[in-house]
């Protein structure tokens, strides 16, 4: 219970407000009504009795009132789509952090990350194939594989390093790749027994021998059609060693170039024109020309044939010539290997490449 005394405080203080604030007194500091609110922001605006920002609220995005659609966000002042992946509000065409080949694309999916059209850049060197960055080249609206030649012409490749977006030129192009199986990189063996082919890390081997008293030996020859095009001028080399060799009859050799080939041994054009490898010597089959060479030196070399448009051939060892004819004519078709069943006419040679020059 307040006591008399209180009571009688209490009652003095109320006097003493109301005399401070009667008609003789300076007016009380109250608020004023009539003074209008400001924002003072920029990008803020007065909505209502708030402050808001017109330029990320999706409720008055651009202005007053001026709501967004269920699923848009406001970004400067604009709604936008949005996607909400993994619990986070993402933009439209933004790009997944963790794979630069997914982005937020709403019209797809809102909850999930939509994968980039194919052939987009996405880190240097690489573009997306299948949701992921990879280095391949993207070109006339196709996705090659790195190493992939133009299939308008070979002696451009794809080199994502170099360019996603264009062919990349090349020295050469390989027929052969050694220690790969010839099959898959289109090469066909004619052979007739005792022969053996084998591979090595970097080569293919071919041997041939002759059974003691026969009247034919093994023959093993690997070829290749449409390596070369027969109405351009072509250089080819092969990379091969020796390993041992009989000496060649004419136009039959047990280690042999062939830059023209008519199933199964070659016709009369092509065995005349026939490079063979003796012991130490080179020459053309027909035995036109031959010039002396330590060929089972144990060693490899670089074997090239050089067709002019003149249909000039050369013949080069480790870049030297040693050989030239005219009149040289292809098929189109290359061999390699030991060409004839000849008793005694044998030869083993390791490949280690074949390849044809670009221009």
């Amino acid at each position: 219970m307040l006591s008399i005394r209180s009571t009688a405080l209490s009652c003095l203080v109320v006097l003493g407000f109301v005399a401070g604030c009667g008609d003789t007194s300076p007016p009380c500091d109250t608020p004023d009504a009539s003074v209008p609110v400001t924002c003072d922001s920029v990008g803020v605006e007065l909505c209502g009795d708030s402050c808001v920002s017109i330029e990320s609220d999706p409720k008055h995005c651009g202005g007053c009132d001026k709501a967004c659609a269920t699923g848009e966000g406001c970004e400067g002042g604009v709604c936008v789509s949005l996607c909400q992946i993994d619990g986070k509000q993402v933009s439209a065409g933004a790009v997944n952090a963790a794979n630069s080949c997914e982005q937020c694309t709403p019209a797809t999916s809102v909850t999930a990350w939509t994968q980039r059209a194919d052939g987009t850049p996405c880190n240097p060197g690489q573009v997306c194939s299948a949701g992921q960055c990879t280095p391949k080249c993207f070109i006339d609206g196709v996705v090659y594989a790195a190493g992939a030649p133009n299939p308008a012409n070979a002696c451009e490749t794809c080199v994502p390093a170099t360019s996603t977006t264009q062919w990349t030129a090349r020295a050469s192009v390989p027929l052969l790749v050694g220690g790969e199986d010839i099959t898959a990189q289109g090469w066909t063996a004619i052979s007739q027994t005792p022969n053996t082919l084998t591979y090595g890390a970097d080569y293919v081997r071919l041997e041939t021998s002759t059974i003691s008293g026969g009247r034919t030996s093994g023959q093993l020859l690997i070829t290749k059609a449409n390596a070369l095009d027969t109405t351009k001028p072509f250089k080819i080399h092969v990379t091969m060693q020796v390993e041992s060799v009989n000496n060649h009859n004419s136009l039959d050799s047990g280690a042999a170039i062939l830059g023209s080939f008519t199933s199964p041994a070659g016709n009369s054009t092509d065995r005349s024109q026939m490079i063979y490898l003796d012991s130490g010597a080179i020459g053309w089959a027909d035995d036109t020309q031959s010039a002396a060479f330590p060929v089972t030196d144990g060693a490899y070399h670089v074997y090239e044939l050089a067709v002019n448009a003149a249909k000039v051939a050369t013949v080069s060892i480790d870049g030297v010539a040693k050989l030239t004819r005219n009149n040289f004519t292809t098929t189109g078709a290359i061999a390699i290997g030991d060409q004839t069943n000849d008793p005694n006419v044998d030869g083993a040679v390791r490949i280690k490449s074949v390849e044809r020059l670009c221009p």
